[in-house]
């Protein structure tokens, strides 16, 4: 069982589609070991306990910078023996050495088709945003495996969604969520935990 850990802040949406598909047993040979919140309040944190998964807090707050938030989080996942990190809505960005210490060991996902309406910093708001304002008729969700840093993560699944001529930035932002962004999370959390993503070179193969 790969030992997991999940990185939050807020009402964790992505949260509960990871916490369902394990119920059902649609993610295979994970272990959800924790839930981090770099929030005390975040509903996530509710969300893990109705799960029975444990919750801990990571208070963003109390550090006086980002690097020293980043070493507590490092050493709360060193300390649990983690295996792999989802990044699932966490809003306090973490430094380099996070990325490092975790190298390919890190999934999360992107409210966009890459390389269409992307950024590291983007929310899903800003993406639904601009698939709209581009006209596209199609936009989606990516998945990625960090294999350094962020900006050079590497694809691992990508799902279509279609944009509707009535379509809001909430409604889009919302379909994107569930109807791609929830089904390429868990299958990929699956893929990673069943040893089916192999880097060869610089391109991430999906082993059959």
């Amino acid at each position: 069982m790969v030992r997991t850990a999940i990185l939050v802040s807020g009402g964790g949406a992505n949260l509960q589609a990871i916490l369902d598909a394990a119920l059902f047993g649609e993610i295979r040979n994970c272990q959800l070991c924790a839930v981090i919140s770099s929030v005390p309040d975040a509903y996530a944190l509710t969300r893990a306990e109705n799960a029975k998964v444990p919750g801990t807090v990571v208070d963003y707050s109390i550090f006086p910078n980002r690097a020293s938030f980043t070493e507590a989080i490092i050493k709360k996942l060193q300390d649990m023996d983690i295996e792999l990190v989802v990044l699932a809505g966490m809003t306090h960005w973490l430094e380099t050495q996070f990325f490092r210490a975790y190298r390919n060991k890190i999934l999360f996902t992107h409210p966009s088709l890459i390389p269409s309406f992307y950024g590291t910093l983007y929310t899903g708001k800003q993406a639904a945003q601009e698939a709209l304002a581009a006209g596209v008729r199609y936009t989606g969700a990516t998945s990625l495996l960090v294999t350094d840093l962020p900006e050079n993560a590497k694809i691992i699944l990508q799902q279509p969604c279609e944009v509707k001529q009535d379509d809001t930035v909430d409604s889009l932002q919302r379909r994107i969520m569930e109807q791609a962004e929830w089904d390429v999370l868990v299958k990929s959390i699956d893929l990673f935990c069943n040893g089916k993503l192999v880097l060869s070179g610089d391109r991430l193969l999906i082993e059959e």
